[in-house]
């Protein structure tokens, strides 16, 4: 691993009509969607982005929730922000997640300078490893969580030697060829997340990734609200942002809630218990740990994923404070079982992950049963609603009880949100004042929903596209200008836990 139709023209030439406001169409609930005049099918002619432009294409997250890949191309070159998978729902039968096809970037390969990540979340990062090295070669930048994370599986996958993987501390800055970036701390159900104010000669692009203002994350410092407003102050062209909760308003909630609600349930349940969350929020890892030696509990971590990220967040120094976990579940036996607890990957209905094991009672697994509670403390990503009824379904039948991750316990909730709410996404446009909006991030719902917060904001227009669409943005004004084709590849894993791709002309193994 080394450390360290009508053809659009791309260039200054292309006259790119500021917003007209009046012209603006507005029937997606009233948000402002530009008129897409010379909209271009480009084919494999990619768009060549001029020196006084940035184009923008995200590949991914819109339309769905997942599968984030966003392109920013200027002055001849383009950088990718994260490569992430989204998962599939019941209705792929033997599909696990989806990805664009990266082949089809053959025409811009060679002017591809990195991909830079915003944080480790599998829908941001979860098809870096399968691509790289073998379609995509360029340099990968990453804070120290992201990147261990990745050299982690690069390294079991035996191509670690292949990747050129580079570390960025949070809220350093650094170049990708054209592009002066820099990082943002902010806040979210994972450590070290970023933002990335992408600098070029066109103006400033802040790409928010996933986040929210928690005030008392556990984990790293609160969102650095002033670098935010030092940002703004320079001047933003646009901000693509994260739409998963701007439908809503939403409490101020914060990670040490959670921590209080796990206390009160450990003390007061007399039976086993067991936390389920995403294996990388390892905050919600923290609480479990804290709660249950405030408890007199002995706790254990169930799943590969989940053991992988704890060894990688206290290898980092994120986890010094807090109680270590026994080596295996199998050590939980044997102890009365109001001494015991467990915490479990699984959230979203996996079959193969540890909560789908304890729900079959797995020997491997404490036996969980009456007097037994099991806390689903995590969100439901919509499209795994069945998988997850089906394992919780199995638990209550043995007579376990099961508390979701909308409840709470004692008047704590047992789970909040990585996502901003409404009131949240106007602080931020309150600080950052970019000229346009892109919502990212969501369903058709949230990114309208979205767009109008963003023009009751003040921005000058809001931008509702779909995937694989070429946004041209410069001082001139912003315009959706064609599209670029790029198909979606299923993957998959065989019965040995290979992975393969079912792509368009079969299955071939990668």
């Amino acid at each position: 691993m080394k450390h360290t139709d009508e053809r659009i023209p791309s260039g200054d030439a292309a006259r790119v009509k500021p917003v007209d406001r009046a012209a603006a169409e507005t029937d997606r609930d009233g948000a402002t969607v530009l008129p897409f005049n010379r909209y271009t099918d480009f084919g494999s002619h990619w768009p060549v982005p001029a020196q006084g432009e940035v184009l923008v294409v995200p590949l991914g997250g819109l339309g769905r929730i997942g599968m984030n890949w966003t392109l920013y191309g200027h002055a001849g070159r383009w950088i990718l922000v994260d490569a992430g998978i989204a998962f599939a729902d019941e209705t792929l039968e033997g599909v696990d997640a989806i990805i664009p096809d990266p082949a089809f970037l053959a025409p811009i390969m060679d002017r591809l300078d990195g991909l830079v990540v915003t944080h480790a979340h599998e829908d941001h990062i979860g098809a870096i490893d399968r691509v790289w090295p073998h379609v995509i070669g360029c340099p990968i930048w990453a804070t120290p969580y992201a990147a261990a994370m990745l050299e982690r599986r690069f390294d079991e996958a035996g191509t670690l030697s292949e990747i050129d993987l580079r570390t960025y501390p949070v809220g350093g800055s650094f170049e990708v060829g054209p592009f002066s970036i820099r990082s943002v701390r902010m806040t979210h159900s994972v450590p070290e997340p970023v933002a990335l104010a992408i600098g070029t000669a066109a103006g400033t692009v802040l790409h928010t990734g996933d986040w929210k203002l928690d005030p008392e994350p556990l984990i790293g410092e609160p969102a650095d609200l002033d670098a935010l407003r030092a940002i703004g102050d320079a001047g933003v062209l646009a901000m693509l942002c994260d739409s998963t909760n701007a439908h809503k308003s939403l409490p101020r909630t914060s990670e040490a809630q959670v921590r209080e609600a796990f206390k009160r349930l450990f003390a007061a349940r007399k039976g086993q218990v067991a936390v389920v969350c995403f294996s990388t929020n390892v905050a919600r890892l923290a609480s479990a740990a804290v709660a249950a030696e405030s408890s007199g509990r002995q706790i254990a971590l169930a799943g590969r994923s989940i053991r992988n990220s704890e060894e990688t967040a206290r290898s980092l120094g994120l986890l010094d404070s807090v109680p270590h976990f026994l080596a295996e579940p199998a050590h939980l036996k044997g102890l009365d079982r109001v001494q015991t607890a467990l915490v479990c990957t699984g959230a979203q209905g996996e079959e193969r992950a540890a909560l789908a094991k304890l729900a079959r009672g797995d020997w491997r697994l404490p036996s969980f049963g009456p007097g037994d509670t099991v806390v689903l403390s995590a969100r439901v990503i919509p499209g795994n609603e069945e998988a997850v009824d089906k394992v919780v379904s199995k638990l209550r039948s043995r007579g376990v009880e099961v508390l979701m991750g909308d409840e709470s316990f004692e008047g704590a909730p047992l789970h909040v949100s990585g996502h901003p709410g409404a009131d949240e996404l106007r602080e931020l446009y309150g600080l950052v004042r970019p000229r346009f909006a892109i919502p990212v991030h969501g369903t058709e719902m949230h990114l309208t929903a979205h767009a109008r917060l963003a023009r009751e904001s003040g921005v000058e227009a809001a931008l509702v596209t779909e995937e694989a669409e070429v946004i041209r943005l410069s001082h001139a004004g912003a315009c959706v200008t064609g599209h670029v084709p790029v198909p979606k590849l299923h993957l998959a894993s065989d019965e040995r836990g290979n992975r393969v791709v079912l792509g368009r002309h079969g299955i071939a193994a990668v």
